[in-house]
């Protein structure tokens, strides 16, 4: 299948989270992502919450030194599968592009920036 690679360090990797956004359980491959460290984020959103079954979500951010490494999983997505990622991710999440150790380049959410005053 062509599509668009995602990693996914939390949630996404949940087969019930999977089937609630895309319809489907996703097969992926184990991947790195280096510069990055996990933190958490509260979860205010209802349907988030109800289908993550969780309050609290993780979150990426850079790592102050940039030596950080995120284990997590690299899923193959149709652009309408991406689009139903996107939905699910709160406001607190911002879709980047990321190399990963294995090369692949991929989408991933790390912590947005807070709006510039």
């Amino acid at each position: 299948m062509a599509g668009v690679r995602l990693f996914s360090y939390g949630t996404l990797q949940d087969p019930a989270v999977q089937i609630a956004n895309f319809g489907r359980r996703l097969e992926g491959t184990a991947d790195v992502l280096t510069g990055f460290e996990v933190g958490e984020v509260e979860i205010t959103d209802p349907e988030v919450i109800a289908e993550s079954g969780l309050t609290h979500h993780l979150i990426l951010r850079r790592s102050a030194d940039r030596s950080g490494e995120v284990a997590g999983t690299v899923f193959t997505l149709t652009d309408g599968e991406l689009a139903a990622a996107d939905h699910y991710e709160a406001e607190d999440y911002a879709r980047v592009s990321v190399r990963l150790v294995s090369g692949l380049d991929a989408w991933v959410y790390v912590a947005a920036e807070p709006p510039s005053s």
